[in-house]
């Protein structure tokens, strides 16, 4: 089976996952009305979740049918990986200060799925799927807008139901506008070294085993694609033609 097969099925499975874990989640937390239901995709974790489910759902298939992840794929993976893993990272801070704190927080399956599993699976799997093309920079500073639009919007929203998703956007919970600034700070500093991991990480060669899967189309051009054994050819082609003139 290509290496490419593999990972399509895995990217469908991971879809599957994710989905059955967010609708785990919303059954959960309305049996212990620990949430209303309409404030459930009020948070940024399960939004990001479910763009996951449909991004993977599509890149699963492409993978099946194409040698090669189109640019725009590749560049939309970064954005979510970007924000469900942030996402995860800062979940984990909550349940730990929590702890230490001694609020008690429960964390079900479904929480550990959508938060720590899928996150680590998702970032292995970006750094070995064949046929993975390179993040352009730019991505970086675009990871962060829907991350300040969902901020601007909650921040909206939250007088007028008096709930907020995360403590540190509600004005009760803290000390005053330097903690509120500080924490959206490093917040959105959070979300850009993840997407520079990630932007990072699809630039590095993919190895050799995997590179034989990722051979590009016909109708595909070379570029700067990571692992892209063409891109090397052309290069060195280029070198070649630069010595003899």
């Amino acid at each position: 089976m290509r290496t490419r097969t593999v990972f399509g099925l895995l990217r469908l499975s991971a879809a599957a996952i994710c989905l059955v874990a967010l609708i785990h989640r919303m059954a959960w937390g309305l049996a212990s009305h620990t949430i209303a239901s309409q404030n459930f995709f009020a948070y940024l974790t399960n939004q990001s979740n479910l763009a996951f489910v449909v991004l993977l759902s599509i890149a699963g298939v492409l993978a099946l049918r194409r040698a090669r992840d189109p640019r725009w794929l590749t560049v939309a993976l970064a954005l979510v990986l970007t924000w469900t893993i942030t996402a995860g990272l800062v979940f984990a801070i909550l349940v730990w200060q929590a702890g230490v704190r001694g609020i008690r927080i429960d964390v079900p399956w479904s929480d550990q799925v959508l938060h720590f599993y899928l996150p680590a699976v998702t970032v292995a799997a970006w750094a070995l799927a064949p046929g993975h093309r390179a993040v352009p920079w730019r991505v970086v500073p675009i990871t962060l807008v829907y991350p300040v639009l969902w901020g601007v919007a909650t921040l909206i929203r939250g007088p007028l139901i008096g709930w907020y998703p995360y403590y540190f956007l509600d004005p009760r919970q803290v000390s005053g506008p330097p903690e509120f600034v500080i924490s959206c700070a490093v917040a959105l500093a959070s979300f850009s070294i993840v997407a520079t991991a990630l932007v990072l990480i699809s630039r590095m060669p993919l190895p050799r085993r995997l590179r034989t899967d990722a051979d590009p189309e016909p109708d595909d051009p070379p570029d700067a694609d990571r692992g892209s054994p063409a891109g090397a050819v052309d290069a060195r082609e280029r070198v070649g033609a630069s010595a003899q003139t």
